[in-house]
């Protein structure tokens, strides 16, 4: 990975069998512990009551610090080894879980998360560099990314199967005990067969990048979450976005004078990587806020099984798994662009086709074409992106590049949730409060459905109205206001797949050549 072979494993044999095994492990056991709140949103909801935008929280709890502190975890690999990392971040995700797990409220539930996706932060970047440090020739990184992004899919496949099913027979409780067994796992793995890697040449701490992005995001998300329960015009938020801009500057600002920088903004002179980086962010953004929009539906909206949810996440993540030998040889041999915009395609498309269905539509029947264009456009899509980042930097560069396109990713990942929790909620709520204005309703049970869409949004009316007899009537107007919400938020991540569609198809004509340096062996 450096021009020094020494640093590309500790005993120069290249990509054994244990880092392999121990690489894929963290990645899968890291997005596990990413998706894992998704199917079990209706539970949250029906168990802890979470209000307002609390139940967005649970999601962005584990995102914000994965999103947040990938880079600074992909250079302390470089700098004091990625094994260490695997070890480290497998043992804090187990910490998290285990938090998570016995939850008493919705304020211990956000810290467990908080703290495994600090885990998860040290797993994502670690897991693809260790494995791009002891590969060989292009052709072999080739097969490993997809191998990385296949398990990386493996990982959101299997979290709705296992939040399904403890669910059904036990409770969302077990999910998060079962993902901290398999973390205690990854951690044994790693330390036992992985072989370290590092790349310390040049690399030192940023501490005034870290802080600024740190601040820049958390105050962005902060302001995208607590929007629709704080009033978008109100002094909280419009603070918070004037910060997230002031700290996003000061970080561009930082990394131009720092020797050693978090990022290096030199990256995005080259073209592929900058377009696969807006990419990233956008094209991520749309799936995961496709994804949190289905499990709103089926969960908190319809009230549906938590099976059900776990099969609708099989199909926007297992597709990865059955296309992995297509995937490896499309990124050999096809242009990036061809490929990043058909998969962003097949998103937009099944985005487009979910906004059709009626909220009344509890078949789960008919999510299954649509969801299925997702999951495939996801499977080339995620390998797309990372094979474009890393493969047209210098190889020396891999491990930064692996790092901050996981953060762009990731990032993309946050905002899902973020975004569109925020744009379905604030249209709910104003088609509501407009439905119920305008009914005959008698004025009591208006004067009630406004009071708990105060106190709670929205979702908290759905669900008080199919609970309580004296509400039952406030239902059907939830019930629509919801599914009109979260249509719109199909219809955002739709959009926001065909423009990322266009870039790369416009932008990525020819297919990118990787850089080598002539150092490397």
């Amino acid at each position: 990975m450096t021009t020094e072979p020494s640093t590309r494993t500790a005993t120069g044999r290249g990509l054994t069998t244990g880092t392999l095994v121990a690489g894929l492990l963290a990645v899968c056991l890291a997005q596990i512990g990413l998706a894992i709140p998704a199917t079990l949103n209706g539970l949250f909801q029906s168990d802890l009551h979470p209000v307002g935008s609390q139940l967005t929280w649970i999601s962005d709890a584990f995102l914000l610090p994965v999103a947040v502190l990938e880079l600074t975890f992909g250079l302390l690999g470089d700098l004091f080894g990625r094994k260490r990392l695997l070890i480290g971040g497998a043992s804090l995700l187990a910490a998290g879980e285990l938090v998570s797990a016995t939850a008493s409220g919705i304020h211990q539930l956000w810290a467990g998360q908080a703290l495994a996706g600090l885990g998860a932060a040290a797993l994502f970047p670690t897991s693809l560099a260790i494995l791009a440090a002891g590969t060989t020739s292009p052709a072999q990184r080739a097969r490993v990314i997809a191998m990385w992004a296949a398990l990386l899919s493996t990982g959101g496949f299997l979290a709705p199967l296992l939040g399904g099913i403890t669910a059904t027979y036990g409770s969302w409780r077990w999910s998060f005990v079962v993902v901290t067994a398999i973390a205690a796992a990854s951690a044994a793995v790693s330390a036992l067969f992985a072989v370290n890697s590092s790349a310390p040449a040049g690399r030192s701490l940023d501490v005034a990048g870290q802080l600024t992005i740190g601040l820049g995001l958390f105050s962005l998300l902060y302001a995208i979450i607590q929007g629709p329960t704080d009033g978008w015009a109100s002094p909280s938020i419009i603070i918070a976005f004037a910060l997230a801009a002031v700290f996003l500057a000061a970080f561009v600002l930082a990394e131009k004078r720092a020797k050693s920088p978090l990022l290096r903004l030199d990256l995005f002179r080259n073209r592929a990587f900058a377009v696969a980086s807006v990419v990233a962010v956008v094209g991520m953004f749309a799936f995961l806020g496709t994804a949190y929009s289905v499990s709103i539906r089926l969960g908190p909206v319809q009230d549906q099984a938590p099976m059900r949810t776990a099969l609708a996440f099989v199909l926007l993540n297992g597709i990865t798994l059955v296309m992995l030998p297509l995937t490896e040889r499309l990124l050999r041999t096809a242009a990036p662009g061809l490929l990043l915009g058909a998969g962003l395609l097949l998103i937009a498309a099944g985005d487009y086709w979910a906004a059709t269905l009626p909220i009344t539509d509890s078949a789960f029947t008919s999510l299954i074409l649509p969801l299925g264009l997702v999951g495939l456009g996801f499977a080339i899509t995620v390998s797309s992106i990372t094979a474009t980042a890393v493969n047209t930097v210098p190889m020396h560069l891999a491990g930064m590049a692996s790092a901050t396109t996981n953060l762009l990713r990731d990032f993309g990942f946050t905002l899902g949730p973020a975004i569109i929790g925020a744009v379905a909620l604030s249209r709910a709520a104003s088609n509501f409060s407009d439905s119920l204005h305008d009914s005959a309703l008698p004025g009591a049970l208006k004067g009630a459905g406004t009071a708990v869409l105060d106190e709670g949004g929205p979702l908290a009316v759905n669900g008080a109205s199919t609970t309580s007899p004296k509400l039952a009537d406030l239902h059907p107007l939830a019930l629509d206001a919801l599914g009109h919400g979260y249509s719109i938020g199909f219809i955002v991540c739709g959009s926001a797949a065909l423009f990322s569609a266009l870039l790369a198809l416009i932008t990525l004509r020819s297919r990118a050549a990787p850089h080598t340096d002539s150092t490397e062996h």
